[in-house]
């Protein structure tokens, strides 16, 4: 039988058909993530949770398979976590109350040595140049314009307030009920469809708890080692900065290295360049390190993500959602991939991977 002719049956129509349904998809994605932006308040809080319940579930799985009672083992696995977060801040805040007043003075006699450096080094600088970068400086903190930024940092302060107290209560949620809010979005679903929906639930926890479970084993190996090497030169706020460390290290490719140049800096302004260089050098063999040997090993099949993606997403996610974004784009993005190949394959397999995982809509004990 001869084709129908037609303006869209040659190959000219085909690839115009196409791209029209191309066009659409990318509609419906910028309306759908401008439209999570508007609402970023309670969709931020959500995935954070959702993140951390993955990663404590396991502990509170393994506290019901030993007797413990469902609420009661979510309460010892939030109370457990709110400790930790606490006594990092507390850390943190101490120190640098405690130090404050010697890094002042070292902060001020190294700007000092770097402003005689820079007006008698190889290449000088005049020193009107630098009076006049100073009075634009003060110029700038005692304009209207600091001001209404200062303005709106306060209202950034309220809002994250509102979105970690959010965020606790759905956490708890989460690890109380989840299977049971799991089991309610699944209820319109059967078939085919239902089993694929239960799979992509199953590699969602497990991508989320295995990338935030070796994040924080490879954040502690860069923190151990960065705050040993700065307590050794003496560097000031040792504790503190490892923290940052810690907490950077949750940005994959960049966060452990800008604290790590952050600390390099504390070291050049107290201590002066030799040692802010052995800090320099710390730092990349640590990275060398974590990049080489951590993360194939601990890391594992969690996030399978070539280096380019997470750079790319890593890109994305701060444009649209500032530091947030950028921790969280990369675990977003790995679960992507996850729940596409879940639903590309031809015949995925069911059951769970993780064992610590409980099938969906079972009953806590």
């Amino acid at each position: 039988m001869q084709e129908r002719s037609g303006p869209w049956r040659d190959g000219l129509g085909r690839t115009a058909s196409r791209a029209a349904q191309i066009l659409l998809i990318l509609t419906l994605v910028v309306v759908a993530v401008y439209a999570l932006l508007q609402i970023r308040l309670l969709v931020i809080p959500v995935i954070i949770a959702l993140i951390l319940a993955a990663a404590i579930g396991p502990f509170v799985n393994m506290l019901r398979r030993r007797g413990v009672p469902g609420g009661l083992a979510t309460a010892i696995a939030f109370l457990a976590l709110l400790v930790v977060l606490g006594a990092i801040i507390t850390v943190i805040v101490v120190s640098v109350r405690n130090q404050a007043d010697e890094l002042i003075t070292a902060a001020t006699e190294g700007l000092d040595e770097l402003q005689a450096f820079l007006t008698s080094g190889p290449f000088p600088i005049a020193p009107e140049q630098l009076d006049e970068a100073r009075t634009a400086v003060i110029d700038y903190a005692t304009s209207a314009q600091f001001r209404s930024g200062a303005i709106s940092g306060v209202s950034v302060v309220a809002e994250f307030l509102a979105g970690s107290t959010l965020m606790i209560v759905i956490l708890f949620f989460f690890l109380k009920d989840g299977n049971k809010i799991w089991e309610f979005f699944l209820r319109p679903f059967s078939g085919e469809r239902e089993r694929k929906l239960r799979r992509s639930g199953t590699r969602t926890l497990e991508v989320l708890g295995g990338y935030v479970r070796g994040t924080a084993i490879v954040a502690l190996v860069d923190t151990v080692a960065i705050g040993v090497a700065l307590l050794i030169l003496q560097v000031p706020l040792a504790i503190p900065l490892a923290m940052i460390v810690f907490i950077g290290a949750f940005i994959p490719l960049v966060g452990a290295t800008v604290a790590g140049i952050l600390a390099a800096l504390v070291a050049l302004v107290a201590n002066g360049p030799i040692v802010a260089l052995i800090v320099v050098a710390v730092v990349v063999a640590v990275n060398q390190l974590e990049g080489d040997l951590l993360q194939p090993i601990v890391m594992g099949n969690a996030l399978r993500l070539h280096a380019l993606v997470i750079l790319l997403a890593l890109t994305a996610g701060t444009i649209l959602a500032g530091i947030v974004g950028a921790v969280l784009s990369v675990p977003i993005a790995a679960v992507t991939w996850a729940v596409l190949q879940v639903w590309t394959a031809e015949d995925p397999r069911l059951e769970p991977l993780n064992p610590d995982l409980p099938p969906a809509g079972s009953e806590p004990t």
